[in-house]
């Protein structure tokens, strides 16, 4: 059966949402307000056309925040990303194509490092460490790559008892050969879906530290942030929450959905 190969309307749109808020998190700069400036003379005005969305307890231009917020979650959730994708890649590769033992050695590792708590022990270092971007990014990464790690295993393990593996082997190829040239080249498409999950799983994590206090400091914005500054007035101006928490929930569901249909477009079952 011919393969289809268009994308799904729910990639293109989630695609182009995300494109949208990269684009305006981009373009923060621009805006004509001070994201961290205090305004007491403008504090809870109502949306209108200077200020879009209206401003905060603090008369801070709550768009502008919003836009400010995003630059932290992607900067973060991206690095975040790319610390955990090279490093469990290249973890699990080297699991996948050694030994039993050393193979076994490796997971167990994995297995112990997976079965702690380790948003426990993010907020911990974030206690002690100065909190900010850099903290936040190196704390996520390094406690993100275990599954990562299994999955490209897998992969590998899988890819060695294919005919072109056993060939080069048999035709005495050295094993650096055979991980740069096939294993590296053959793990892109689980990779590819493990980047989208891992990015939407480091900005729930930065915005879960941020609205418990250990995450970017005040006055700095963060999505999380401003959910945390917004819970006092709730009730009387709910629009302060809403605004971030939409951000955060519509990213994080943008990237998963792009996870999953890379997921089903790379699947050997997905021949619809």
């Amino acid at each position: 059966m011919k393969k289809n190969h268009k994308l799904p309307l729910s990639m293109v749109l989630s695609g182009g949402v995300l494109l949208l808020i990269l684009l305006a998190a981009l373009l923060a700069p621009l805006s004509p307000y001070d994201p961290i400036a205090v305004e007491t003379g403008q504090k809870f005005l109502p949306p209108s056309a200077q200020h879009l969305l209206g401003t905060d307890n603090f008369g801070r231009d709550t768009f502008t925040r919003l836009l400010y917020g995003g630059r932290v979650s992607l900067l973060v959730g991206f690095l975040s990303m790319l610390i955990s994708i090279v490093f469990g890649t290249v973890y699990g590769i080297v699991s996948g194509s050694s030994g039993k033992l050393v193979d076994g050695f490796m997971m167990r590792i994995v297995d112990i490092l997976m079965s702690v708590p380790s948003f426990l022990i993010i907020i911990t270092l974030n206690i002690y460490m100065n909190a900010g971007i850099r903290t936040l990014v190196v704390t996520i990464g390094l406690f993100s790559w275990m599954g990562v790690a299994r999955i490209v295993r897998a992969e590998v393990l899988s890819l060695r008892e294919r005919d072109f593996i056993l060939a080069s082997e048999g035709l005495g190829a050295r094993k650096s050969w055979v991980i740069t040239r096939h294993f590296a080249r053959n793990v892109f498409s689980p990779v590819l879906v493990a980047s989208t999950n891992s990015i939407a799983s480091a900005i729930l994590t930065e915005s879960s530290l941020s609205y418990l206090g250990f995450g970017i400091s005040i006055p700095n914005p963060s999505w999380g942030g401003m959910l945390e500054g917004a819970q006092t007035y709730i009730l009387t101006h709910p629009s302060l929450a809403v605004y971030p928490g939409v951000c955060i929930l519509l990213t994080v569901l943008c990237f998963n959905v792009l996870g999953n249909g890379f997921r089903r477009r790379f699947s050997p079952n997905s021949g619809r």
